[in-house]
């Protein structure tokens, strides 16, 4: 039996047949027209695209093989914008399963990159990738995947740390920044460590660089990244006074670790950007990301020569990188929480999960060609086209949901 509510109309009460059904038909139309009302005012006003619930883990989740008629999204015929030595297709890299697997969430779906929907989704705004050349990497793979709707096109800067194209029918401008350390940086002709032989740098941790510092207020989305620098030898100065070192191999100088001077880089750069009094970008923070040396490190005959993604239980982030991991994921909670406060997004761009088990998609010995007869193989930066192309379906969901808060708050403000 329905049950409804009794109007007493005069003489006329609930009771009555005729009354029942007319009562029933007018609260039908009533929660009818609610009903469209919210449909028309809340989630058919919501963007298409996709928007994960609650329980999705976007960043967390395994690789699964793509559809076998799913065509890649570019070559390195079609893509002009690789570098050589990411060109591992050209110089003699055979096999293509690399190139064969998607990112599946757990809890819900991660949708191909949408090159037309990217860029409608920043006409008019810009972007700079700051860091070293990794990088320059998922700069170089966004490009090639733009470059499916729009052939970028150069433009001169004044400063060689800074590189820079626009895609002129949507005046959006993508930028790199060339800072490795994040902070200023000084090379010296000294070498400490004979085993390696690396160069020795001067840092300044409470000084941001300036290859980028002086620009960056104008970009609409800055991506911050840096790891493999630091494992060099170094020196760190505060207030400009030495207080410590990286295996710098001095005498009476602490060694700090490199533990030390990249908290530091990330908690300058952060302040930085909070403190900038033109920026009003959305800051983010692109994770670690592994290297695969196997079989030895990178100067003692290590190489990654993998052609398919391994199990996680087989390869896991370990130390140090997983600390370095950590020193990110610290700073970036404190500089997101008081971003907050001033008005200022900080997200996440971790991308770390996904790369512990593609070592696969490193160049190795296919970044150059045989007759170079380079010895040291390359297990850090990535294959174009290769699995960093997720990173830019990653960068992707992350513009959407900005674009989905935008569009709430201007509902709301209506």
């Amino acid at each position: 039996m329905v049950h409804v509510l009794e109007f007493h109309l005069g003489k006329i009460k609930s009771h009555n047949t005729t009354t029942k059904a007319l009562l029933l038909l007018f609260t039908s139309v009533i929660f009818s027209t609610i009903a469209i009302y919210f449909l028309n005012t809340s989630f058919l006003q919501w963007p298409t695209s996709f928007i994960p619930g609650p329980k999705c883990e976007i960043f967390h989740g395994k690789w699964v093989p793509s559809p076998q008629n799913q065509p890649y999204y570019y070559t390195n015929q079609t893509c002009h914008e690789i570098f050589e030595k990411q060109n591992c297709i050209k110089f003699g890299r055979h096999d293509t399963d690399f190139l064969k697997w998607r990112w599946k969430p757990h809890r819900c779906e991660l949708p191909l990159f949408d090159a037309r929907q990217f860029l409608e989704l920043l006409r008019g705004k810009s972007m700079a990738f700051v860091g070293d050349s990794v990088g320059r990497n998922q700069m170089q793979s966004l490009l090639c995947l733009l470059s499916t709707v729009e052939n970028p096109i150069y433009i001169d800067t004044i400063d060689s740390r800074h590189t820079s194209r626009v895609f002129r029918n949507y005046s959006f401008t993508v930028s790199a920044f060339w800072s490795p350390y994040l902070v200023e940086s000084i090379e010296t002709d000294d070498y400490p460590n004979n085993k390696t032989k690396t160069r020795l740098m001067i840092l300044h941790l409470d000084k941001p660089s300036s290859s980028w510092r002086t620009q960056i207020q104008k970009f609409d989305y800055v991506i911050i990244s840096a790891t493999r620098w630091f494992f060099g030898p170094e020196v760190y100065y505060e207030n400009d006074k030495i207080i410590g070192c990286h295996d710098c191999q001095k005498p009476n100088v602490k060694d700090l670790t490199m533990f030390y001077g990249y908290r530091k880089a990330f908690e300058t750069t952060f302040k930085t950007l909070l403190k900038l009094e033109n920026y009003r970008g959305v800051t983010v923070l692109r994770t670690l990301s592994p290297a695969h040396f196997e079989h030895g490190e990178w100067n003692n005959g290590g190489y990654c020569n993998r052609t398919s993604p391994v199990l996680i239980s087989e390869m896991k982030l370990e130390w140090p990188d997983a600390e370095l991991y950590l020193i990110q994921r610290e700073e970036f909670k404190v500089a997101k929480r008081e971003g907050e406060e001033r008005g200022l997004k900080f997200r996440l761009l971790d991308i770390t999960d996904a790369m512990v088990v593609r070592p696969d998609g490193h160049p190795n010995h296919y970044g150059h060609s045989p007759e170079e007869k380079v010895t040291i193989a390359d297990c850090v930066h990535w294959c174009l086209p290769g699995p960093i192309d997720s990173w830019n379906q990653f960068l992707l969901h992350v513009v959407k949901m900005e674009a989905e808060e935008e569009n709430s708050v201007h509902r709301k403000g209506l």
